[in-house]
């Protein structure tokens, strides 16, 4: 088979397959003694990128593997097509989701003691439904409490190749722009059902960060407050965690995962 034909063959395929597709799924579609080796579907997918680039959809790596998507510049001129309206997410549970991406594994102990609040069951229910976290271990401690991680789902979700793409918490805006800079899809999943006022209610968004985080020594005394407990290199590393954590119901929303890079796109408008 010629590299025309199959650059063809994985176009048809990401199109049609609605889900990222990984080198191994790729070649698998390939019937013979000798299929294509994985350099030359990794080289038709950089032809496909080339070719994508000055149109309106994109070729991109995520955590399952390449997918087409629309372009993150044409995401506002098509949301009309979409009936649904992106789902919005209670402050909590972001907090809550942002915790578990940047300190995983974490124990819903942990989170609590983080978040300075308890953990409503229905945020944890309502990310394992969306497969977005997983539990990855039991922490050795008395009552072994289960420890979660994030999923490729996460990843694929987000827009995001591995977790190191996550944005640094020291880059991270306040809530009012959060579902645009973390990119939360519009329509990928069903909207939340409300399981509960907590993990399917909306909260009002802080403006700033002083609002969303309140007076600057109270971020000092939480970030010194991890450096002397989880050993963590510097104050400033410190400092970044720490306005993950700080306050009440406000601190972890600085981290709330939905990724830099989202600023300007919604998954939902990425399906092929």
């Amino acid at each position: 088979m010629d590299s025309t034909q199959l650059k063809y063959v994985v176009e048809a395929a990401l199109l049609a397959a609605g889900k990222p597709l990984n080198l191994d799924k790729l070649q698998s579609l390939f019937s013979g003694k000798e299929p294509p080796a994985r350099q030359d579907i990794r080289a038709a997918i950089m032809d496909l990128q080339a070719d994508f680039a000055e149109r309106g959809i994109e070729l991109v790596e995520v955590g399952s593997g390449f997918r087409i998507q629309i372009r993150t510049a044409m995401t506002h001129q098509l949301e009309k097509l979409w009936e649904e309206r992106p789902p919005r997410y209670s402050r909590a549970l972001l907090e809550t989701m942002s915790i578990i991406a940047y300190r995983q594994p974490v124990t819903r102990g942990e989170i609590e003691d983080i978040r300075g609040v308890a953990v409503s069951t229905n945020i944890v229910r309502t990310l394992l439904e969306r497969n977005w976290i997983k539990v990855v271990g039991h922490r050795d401690v008395p009552g072994k409490p289960a420890m979660f991680g994030t999923t490729r789902e996460f990843l694929d979700y987000f827009g995001l190749k591995k977790l190191d793409d996550l944005p640094p918490l020291s880059e991270l805006k306040d809530f009012e722009n959060l579902n645009v800079q973390l990119d939360l899809a519009e329509g990928e999943i069903p909207p939340v059902e409300s399981a509960g006022s907590e993990a399917g209610s909306e909260s009002e968004q802080p403006r700033d960060l002083a609002e969303a985080f309140g007076p600057e020594d109270s971020v000092d005394d939480v970030a010194q407050e991890i450096a002397d407990s989880d050993n963590v290199a510097s104050l400033d590393e410190a400092r970044a965690a720490a306005q993950a954590e700080d306050g009440d119901e406000a601190g972890a929303a600085h981290a709330a995962l939905e990724s830099e890079s989202e600023s300007a796109t919604v998954l939902p408008l990425k399906q092929p």
